[in-house]
C-alpha cells in the first residue's frame, strides 16, 4: 500500500480501516482480522469507541508484527486535561496490548465539560500529547474535528504543530476553507465517513459515475478521496465490502468526474459544530 508522509517524516498507510461503531467483541475482532488479512496496515479506534481491546485482539491473532500496522486512537471528550490525557493513554495502550501508538488524536476541539474554557483545556491536553510524543509513546499527534479557530488557538501554545485533522469529508461535504487552511499548515486531512455513513448510495451522480468506471461506489468515493490528498477510513463489518474497499488502485478518476464529485451538495449529510454539539 502507498503512504503519505507526515510533517514529521512518519510514513502512514494512505487508507485506513475506520473501526467507529464496530462492537468490542468477536464481531470487532472478525472484522479487523478481515481488514488486515485483506491488505489493511492502518487501523483508526478511539478511546470513545469502546473498542480498543477488539483491535488489540485483532492484531496479536493477525501474527503480523507490530511494526508493521499504523495504529490510531483518540483521546476521549472527558479526559482533556494534563493528568486525564496521561492516565488514559496508559488505559489505551494497556487495551491495545502495545506500549506505543502511531497516531493519538484530540477527539473533539470542544467538548461538553470544558465548553467554558475549551481553550485553556487544549492547551494543558496538548502538553501532554507533546510529552508523551517527545518520550517516544507516540510517534505522530494531531487532532479531530477541529476547525480553524480552534487550530489557531491550538498553535498560539503548541511547540509541535498538529500533524493530522480528522474531519468528516465525503461527497456533499468538503469543507474546503477547512482543508484549504490545515494544507497551508502541512497538516494531513483524514476523511472519517467517507462514504457518508452509507448514504451515498443512493446518490444519482454516484451510482452513475460508478458504472462510468465499472467500480463500486464505495470503491469511487474512496478513490476521490485519495485523489484530493486525503486519507479515508472506510468501515465495515463485512469482510467481502472489506476487501473491496481497499482495491481501489486500478483506475483513475478523471479531473471532470472529480470536479462532479466535488460539486455535490446536501447528497450526505453534514457534520456537527464541534462548538455547539452537547457531549
Amino acid at each position: 500500500m502507498d503512504n503519505y508522509t507526515l510533517s514529521n517524516g512518519v510514513q502512514i498507510p494512505v487508507i485506513g480501516f475506520g473501526t467507529w461503531q464496530m462492537p468490542n467483541d468477536e464481531t470487532g475482532v472478525n472484522a479487523v482480522l478481515s481488514a488486515l488479512e485483506a491488505g489493511y496496515r492502518h487501523i483508526d479506534t478511539a478511546q470513545g469507541y469502546g473498542n480498543e481491546q477488539a483491535v488489540g485482539k485483532a492484531l496479536r491473532l493477525s501474527g503480523i508484527p507490530r511494526n508493521e500496522v499504523f495504529i490510531t486512537s483518540k483521546l476521549d471528550n472527558t479526559n482533556h486535561s494534563y493528568e486525564l490525557t496521561m492516565s488514559s493513554f496508559a488505559q489505551t495502550l494497556e487495551n491495545l496490548g502495545t506500549d506505543y501508538l502511531d497516531l493519538f488524536l484530540i477527539h473533539w476541539p470542544n467538548p461538553l465539560n470544558f465548553r467554558s474554557h475549551w481553550q485553556s483545556a487544549n492547551a494543558e491536553t496538548w502538553k501532554a500529547f507533546e510529552e508523551l510524543y517527545n518520550a517516544g509513546k507516540i510517534r505522530a499527534i494531531g487532532i479531530s474535528n477541529f476547525r480553524q479557530h480552534h487550530i489557531n488557538e491550538l498553535l498560539k501554545t503548541a511547540q509541535i504543530p498538529p500533524q493530522v485533522n480528522q474531519i468528516r469529508l465525503c461527497p456533499g461535504e468538503t469543507q474546503p476553507e477547512l482543508v484549504s487552511f490545515c494544507k497551508q499548515h502541512g497538516i494531513l486531512l483524514e476523511a472519517y465517513s467517507p462514504l457518508g455513513t452509507g448514504q451515498i448510495f443512493s446518490v444519482p451522480e454516484i451510482i452513475s459515475l460508478s458504472e462510468k468506471y465499472n467500480t463500486t461506489p464505495a470503491r469511487l468515493c474512496i478513490r476521490w478521496s485519495i485523489q484530493n490528498g486525503w486519507l479515508p477510513l472506510p468501515k465495515s463489518v463485512n469482510p467481502e465490502r472489506i476487501k473491496q474497499n481497499l482495491d481501489v488502485f486500478s483506475f483513475t478518476i478523471s479531473p471532470e468526474d472529480c470536479q462532479t464529485i466535488a460539486d455535490l451538495t446536501d447528497c450526505a449529510g453534514h457534520s456537527l459544530d464541534p462548538d455547539t454539539t452537547p457531549w
